[in-house]
Order: C-alpha cells, then structure tokens, then sequence
C-alpha cells in the first residue's frame, strides 16, 4: 500500500505541534504550586515598552509573583495605521485579545497547503503575471480573540485608520513549552534586540533581589520611574532575528538564491524595531472582510462534528482548516444576560475547538452600573484579568480567610486570580468592561449565591447547622438572589447614590 509523503508530513505537524499541549508536565505543575504562596495581590501594569517605527510593544514583568503562580506571560500590541507586526512565532501557546481597531492576520501552520491565491492573469503580447500563493490570512476587529499555538509563525497588519490594539497571554507553563518559563518570543525578521534584552534585564533583576516586586507592579499613570523605555532613535543595535545567526552559504542554498539576496534578508535597516511602516500598503490576497464569514465557518464546525469522527478524511480537513478565531464582543453572543446587570460571554474548547489543545479559554464581560458579579471561585483553573473599559471593585479570598486583595482595578490594568481563591467584582458608577484569560480550555466557576450556587445545593438544615442560625435564615441566605450570576445595588444604595 503507497504512502503519501504530504499526509504523513502533515500528521508528523500535527503531532509535533499539539502533543505538548494536551497535558501539563508533573514537574512544571509542582514547580508552579510553589510560586503560588500568595499573600497579597496588587493590579500590575506593563514594565516595559519597546517603540518601533510603526508601534510599540509592551511586556508586563514575568516574573511578578501572580503571573508566576498564574504560569503565564502578558504582552500589548500597539500598531499604527500601516503598520506590520512582522512574522514571529513563540515558546508558548497564545491567546490574543483585539482591545481595539482592525486588521488583518496570517498564521502559518505547519505542513498545510497554501489555499489562497491569485487569479492567474495574462494579455496578449504581455508576459504572465506571477502567481503568490500563501496560507490563509484572517481579518481582524474589535473583540475578536484568536489562538496561535506554540512555535507557529504568526503576523499581524493594521489596514485600519486607527491604532490596533491587542493583549497577548503566553501560557509559558503549558508542557508544549519543553525551554525555561521565561517568555521568548522568535523573530524571523526585523530587530528585536532590545526587546529581548529588557525581558534578560527584568529576569536579572529578580534573580539579583535589586528591585522589589512591588517597584514593577505599582505606580501612578503619570509616573513612569518603573516603566523602562526604549525607542528606535537610541543607538544602533546588530540584527537578532533568526536569519542573522546562519550562515549566508549556508542560507542561499537553502532558499535557491544569490547571495546577494540573503544579504539583502540580513540586512537590518536602522533601528525599526518588530513593527514596521508599509509603504503604500499591504496589499494581499484576501477575501472581502465579512462579519458573516465567521458564523459559515461556525456552522460548517458544526456540521462536520455532527457527522462524528468516522468519517474524518483526516487531518487536513480537521488541522489545517481548523478554526482559530472567534468575536466575543457582540452582545448577542452572550451567554449569559441580565438588563439590569450586565453579560457574560465565553469562549472555550466547545465552541473553538482548538482551545481544546492549546488548554485555554477565555471570557468578556460586561457590568452595568454598580452592578456586581457575585461570589465566586474558579475550580480548575487561575484567571487573569485585563480591563477594557471603566473600573470594578474586587475582593479576592485565599483558603485562610484573607483578604488578599480589596481595590479597583482601573484601565489597561491586570490582576491574576488563583485556581480556587474566590472573589467578587463590582462596577463603579461608570460600569466595567474586561476580558479574562483562563488556563484551563473548559473553565469551570462555582458560584457561592444564586439560583446555582454552592450554598443554594446544600441543606438548609446544614446551613443552619454550620452557621449557627435558624432555618428560616438558612432559607433567606439560599434563596435570597434569585439571579444565576449578577447582583444589582439595592433600593436604600440607589437613594443613598441619587
């Protein structure tokens, strides 16, 4: 029976590619119970930022104790019109978040046809045009959160006519990520040099004890004594991308080319940075940006599901056309709503299937006016959240009883939640808006009031029994909010406000 070298080629991708992420390693997971003797949290905001000639990148500290315990890695994008974030690929699977504007993105799986091309054109007299053929490039808005797995080059193009903005989470704990935990992040052009060197600088500095955490995570909008900047007019730096550490012989013969065409790939122009200028555009072969091409390629998910996997051709059908994008910002895909209090909606491995192997999830939440999210706790999971818009209160509880945590979390600001440590949120005056990361692909949250709650499963008779009240109040306290998951302020705080 022949083989075909292309499927086993693509099955070996396949394999390499998603082996590591379906499991944690028992070393990584012991390694991270240790980071997690947490006995204070404080909103965090970036440590770094990196400007290039079109955009700037912004690194939170990895090694803050949260996002150590957390196991993860949390970045910010900014990218002027026409700007280019160039192609890269990282240690650890991602999940992006588009906070703001639009764009357009290509990801490069490995061992997949190039399913995108132009339409072959000729006139008489005149020569062929040539033919460009690539994987396939996705278009990009506001509340689209799309997932890159460990080591797949990925880049990203602002064809709008405001800055792109997106929120980067790394999952350097995830076992697909076989190096250290720190986050790197490798380029196959440009000049990241300086980028890498801040991320050694801040490694350095916690190894060294020369800084205190609190130095990193604290600090005022105004004063940015903390935040190391760096910007493409500082002196010249030598390339770093991948292609300047090989030789050039070496390099020509690989690609077929003259020599002169890789020193021209070497060739680092000043100091642009990661994100560069296009002049006149990008111009790509894509298909017109439609809203409507999101849920066919939901529905055709669906379908192929519901067929079950006898009759998979394989892998092509199910690896290279895999779905890897999904918008949670429109209020009709919420999952959860209450007009009085606010939505919820979520994004995990059921409805985007390749969470399922990268092991992560995420949500996007939505608080009216001094509504609140009630008590809560994550079972198998640590949540990191970033704020969109507005401000919230949030509590956060460990297994002592303490109060690690009792402050607002404002802005463009983070905060990582434990796997277990409860907490509650409420909206200021102005409401909330955050997105959530998970490290789990099927988050599971356990409520402590409402109609689902932990309290509301568990005899009355016991409540009263572990509280020292009656069973009346045992009956108040379990069916006192009717609500699956929001409370609204009461009658006496909304006189007391007006």
């Amino acid at each position: 029976m022949a083989h075909n070298p292309s499927l086993l080629s693509l099955s070996l991708s396949l394999v390499l590619l998603f082996h590591g992420c379906l499991t944690r390693s028992e070393s990584q997971s012991q390694q991270f119970q240790n980071e997690c003797q947490i006995n204070s949290l404080d909103t965090i905001k970036p440590a770094t930022r990196v400007r290039s000639e079109a955009g700037e990148t912004e690194w939170w500290n990895p090694n803050s104790q949260q996002l150590k315990c957390a196991g993860v890695s949390v970045l910010r994008y900014t990218v002027q019109p026409d700007g280019l974030v160039l192609p890269s690929f990282s240690n650890a699977p991602q999940l992006v978040y588009v906070v703001q504007g639009r764009g357009i993105q290509g990801t490069v799986m490995p061992g997949c046809p190039e399913t995108f091309q132009d339409s072959q054109q000729s006139q008489q007299g005149q020569s062929h045009r040539f033919q460009d053929k690539h994987q396939k490039v996705r278009s990009l808005r506001e509340g689209d959160v799309f997932a890159i797995p460990a080591g797949v080059v990925h880049w990203c193009y602002n064809d709008g006519d405001q800055p792109l903005i997106t929120v980067n989470l790394l999952d350097t704990s995830n076992s697909a990520n076989q190096l250290d935990n720190n986050p790197r992040k490798f380029h196959l052009a440009g000049n990241p040099g300086e980028e890498q060197r801040q991320l050694r600088k801040l490694q350095q500095q916690q190894q060294q004890g020369s800084r205190s955490e609190r130095e990193h995570e604290e600090g005022d909008d105004e004063d940015e004594d903390n935040l190391i900047i760096w910007s493409r007019r500082s002196p010249l730096h030598s390339c770093s991308n991948l292609l300047c550490g090989m030789d050039p012989q070496l390099l020509a013969q690989a690609l077929n080319v003259d020599i002169n065409l890789i020193k021209k790939l070497r060739d680092v122009k000043g100091n642009m940075g990661t994100i560069v200028r296009v002049k006149d555009g990008l111009q790509v072969v894509r298909p017109p940006r439609m809203e409507h091409e999101e849920r066919e390629e939901r529905e055709r998910e669906s379908q192929h599901g519901s067929r079950g996997r006898s009759d998979d051709n394989g892998l092509e059908e199910t690896f290279c056309s895999m779905r890897i994008k999904e918008n949670i910002a429109d209020p009709e895909r919420a999952d959860i709503f209450n007009p009085q209090a606010g939505r919820i909606t979520t994004l995990n491995s059921f409805n985007l299937p390749i969470l399922k192997f990268l092991r992560l999830s995420a949500e996007r939440g939505v608080l009216y006016n001094k509504a609140g999210l009630i008590p809560q706790w994550s079972m198998n999971a640590h949540r990191i959240f970033y704020m969109l818009r507005g401000r919230a209160r949030l509590q956060v509880v460990n297994q002592n009883g303490d109060t690690v945590f009792d402050g607002y979390l404002e802005r463009g600001q983070l905060l990582t939640v434990p796997q277990n440590f409860a907490f509650v949120k409420r909206a200021g005056s102005e409401g909330a808006e955050w997105i959530c990361f998970f490290t789990n692909d099927n988050a599971t949250n356990t409520p402590l009031a409402g109609r689902v709650s932990a309290l509301r499963a568990i005899p009355d008779e016991v409540l009263a029994a572990s509280y020292d009240i009656s069973r009346e109040e045992a009956r108040r306290v379990k069916y006192g909010n009717q609500d699956t998951f929001f409370f609204t302020s009461s009658s006496s705080e909304r006189r007391e406000d007006a």
